[in-house]
C-alpha cells in the first residue's frame, strides 16, 4: 500500500524535485545528456501543480481571490527573476521561469469558462487565453490545455485518460525532429520532453485529505480520478 501525504506535503517535494531541473543553468556543471535526463524527470512537476490547481478551483471559497493570489505571486516571482537578472548582468545566467504565470492562466481560463456569459464568448475567451499561455507563458502549451481537460473530464475518467493521451501524442508529434544520430534524437526529446508531463500521476494516489474543514478537502473527483489514471497510465 502507498504511503499517504497531503497536497502541501506533494507541493514541497515537487519543488525540490524542479531544482534539479535547474541546475544546468550553471555553466559547465552538467553535460547537455545528463540536462536532458534531469529535464524529463521533472516533467512532471508542471502538470501535478496544474491537477491541484484545477480541484482547489473547483472547491475554493472564492475564485476571484483564488486567481487573484495567483496572478499576485506571479508577479512576485517575476519580480525577483527580474531582480536577479539585473544583478547577475549575464545573459548565460538570466532566469524567466515562472510556474505561477501559466496557472493563474489556467485558474483565469476555468472562470471564464465556468461564468455566465453567453457561451459562444466564453468559448472564445479560452481559446485566446490557450493561446495567448501557449506564447507567452512557461509550458503555457501544457498546462491550460491540461487544465481543461481535467476540468471538463471531472466526471468522466475514461476520456479525460485517452485525451491526456492525445495530447501527448500531439505535443510529440510537434516536438519531434530526427537527427542524424539515434543519440541526438533522444537528446532532443529529452530537451523537449513535454510530453512526458502525465509522469506525475504515480504521485497522485498518495494523496490524502489533510486535517481541514469540508470545503477545502480534496474532493471525491480527486480521490478517485487520481488513482484512476495511476491504473491506466502508459
Amino acid at each position: 500500500m502507498l504511503p499517504k501525504y497531503n497536497a502541501f506535503q506533494l507541493k514541497l517535494f515537487m519543488a525540490i524535485l524542479m531544482v534539479f531541473d535547474h541546475i544546468d543553468h550553471i555553466p559547465g556543471l552538467l553535460p547537455i545528456e545528463l540536462a536532458g535526463v534531469f529535464h524529463v524527470l521533472t516533467r512532471c512537476v508542471g502538470v501535478f501543480f496544474a491537477f491541484l490547481a484545477v480541484d482547489g478551483f473547483r472547491y475554493t471559497h472564492d475564485r476571484k481571490r483564488y486567481v487573484l493570489r495567483l496572478f499576485v505571486w506571479a508577479a512576485i516571482m517575476a519580480t525577483g527573476n527580474t531582480v536577479y537578472n539585473l544583478i547577475a548582468a549575464d545573459p548565460a545566467l538570466s532566469i524567466h521561469n515562472n510556474i505561477f504565470f501559466p496557472l493563474a492562466l489556467g485558474v483565469l481560463m476555468l472562470c471564464v469558462l465556468a461564468g455566465s456569459g453567453p457561451l459562444p464568448l466564453r468559448i472564445c475567451g479560452v481559446v485566446f487565453l490557450v493561446l495567448f499561455a501557449s506564447i507567452f507563458a512557461e509550458g503555457g502549451i501544457v498546462v491550460l490545455p491540461f487544465m481543461l481537460i481535467t476540468y471538463l473530464c471531472r466526471d468522466r475518467i475514461l476520456l479525460r485518460n485517452l485525451l491526456y493521451l492525445a495530447l501527448g501524442a500531439l505535443l510529440f508529434v510537434m516536438s519531434f525532429v530526427p537527427y542524424p544520430t539515434l543519440s541526438e534524437t533522444l537528446t532532443m526529446l529529452a530537451i523537449n520532453s513535454d510530453l512526458c508531463s502525465r509522469w506525475s500521476s504515480p504521485f497522485w494516489p498518495c494523496t490524502t485529505a489533510p486535517a481541514a474543514p469540508k470545503p477545502h478537502s480534496p474532493s471525491t473527483f480527486s480521490t478517485y480520478s487520481i488513482r484512476f489514471t495511476c491504473g491506466s497510465s502508459v
